[in-house]
This record gives structure tokens, C-alpha cells and sequence, in this order.
């Protein structure tokens, strides 16, 4: 996979390094001359000095090339330009954008050309009622500018869903169950698989069909 990470700070630099372990080929594109020869040596990805927020920098970046653009930069409105000239111009599959401040997050949609926006403030949040909420519903990632989300659920003695099978449970269309963890172990979700009590269930769902999720793991 091809990757191109706009902002080589230390946000975008340790995304571009995991990237590059994993064999991704990985393209970073940074404004700063003085930044990127001084991390030329420490990372080993190609490196392009030029302003990620100008339409003739990022064509010669070879933007139309790549599968994944990442908006990291330290600045919201930098990011939000990078993500729409990245969908619109370049149509790359799939923009992931860094928000800096939880006050610009509403701004992180697909009218922006952002697939998949990240807060810090907000992620720690849900990890943190991720791993204290039982029986309540945690918001975990947005997708598609706010149309999905990743949720989780770890089901609660007085869950409607334990003992059901999730063919037996009728989850909705707009949501689907993508995975279930049982004591630290992953089960595939199948139409057979039983739920139970303490079971981390973890939904890709829209924003009307969640209240029906809800319903049918949390109960009313």
C-alpha cells in the first residue's frame, strides 16, 4: 500500500515509521527544508520538501498515485485543505485527517473529502469508557464524514442479547457486527455465535440504526 503523510512533525513522522515497518511504501510530504534533512537519515521513507496545501505540490508529489492520504499536520484548517485537494483532485481512496482542536471536529466530513478524522481528546475518551462502560454503548472511531461509527458494548448480566445467537438477534441492515471479543480472545462473528455475559461486541452502525442497536444489547 502506498501512503502519502502530510506534516512531518511527530504525529506524522511516528505514523510514517509504523507504516514503513510494516512494508507500506510511504511518502511524506513536509513544508520545513531544515526538518526534513534533519530526519532524512533517522527515517527512511522518501521525503518531499513542499506545501501539502498546494494543488502543483502534491501532483508532483505523485498524489494520484497513492491509496491513503493522511492529513497529520498541527493545524485543522491545514489538514481539512490537504483532505479535500486529496478527494477532489486526486480522488485517493481513502483520506484519514488529524484533528488538533475537538472544537474543528464537526468540520471533519465527507464534504471535506475526510473518510476517517481522529481526535485525540476524543479517543482517549472512548478508551477510557471503553474500559470502564459495562452495559453502555462507547463510540470508538466516526467514518464517511459521520454516517457510521465504530461502537462497542460489552454486555452487561441483564443484556437482551446474552444467550441469543446473532442470527436470533436481528441487528438491523445499517449495522453490522464486525467482531466479539471473549476473554481476550477474538471470535468472528457468525450467525451462529452465542453471546454472553462480559462479551466486548464491537458494531460498524449508522446513526439511525444505532438507538435500534442499543436497544437490542443494552435494552430499554
Amino acid at each position: 500500500m502506498k501512503v502519502a503523510i502530510a506534516g512531518g512533525g511527530s504525529v506524522g513522522t511516528a505514523i510514517a515509521a509504523e507504516l514503513h515497518r510494516n512494508g507500506h511504501d510511504v511518502l511524506v510530504i513536509e513544508r520545513d527544508p531544515d526538518l526534513v534533512a534533519r530526519l532524512t537519515d533517522e527515517l527512511d521513507v522518501t521525503w518531499v520538501t513542499a506545501d501539502a496545501c498546494e494543488v502543483s505540490s502534491l501532483d508532483a508529489a505523485g498524489l494520484a498515485s497513492v491509496d491513503v492520504v493522511v492529513a497529520a499536520t498541527g493545524d485543522d484548517e491545514d489538514n481539512l485543505v490537504v483532505s479535500l485537494l486529496a478527494k477532489q483532485e486526486f480522488a485517493v481512496p481513502r483520506v484519514v485527517a488529524r484533528v488538533n482542536h475537538p472544537k474543528n471536529q464537526w468540520l471533519f466530513t465527507e464534504s471535506w473529502g475526510v473518510d476517517v478524522s481522529v481526535s485525540t481528546p476524543q479517543l482517549l475518551t472512548a478508551l477510557v469508557e471503553e474500559a470502564v462502560s459495562v452495559g453502555a454503548l462507547v463510540r470508538l472511531l466516526r467514518f464517511e464524514g459521520g454516517s457510521a461509527h465504530l461502537v462497542e458494548v460489552t454486555l452487561a448480566d441483564d443484556s437482551p442479547a446474552v444467550g441469543v445467537t446473532l442470527a436470533e438477534l436481528g441487528i438491523p441492515r445499517d449495522a453490522t457486527i464486525v467482531a466479539v471479543v471473549r476473554d481476550d480472545r477474538l471470535v468472528v462473528p457468525r450467525g451462529d455465535t452465542r453471546l454472553a455475559v462480559a462479551d466486548e461486541v464491537l458494531i460498524l452502525v449508522t446513526a439511525e440504526a444505532e438507538d435500534t442497536v442499543q436497544q437490542l444489547l443494552i435494552g430499554g
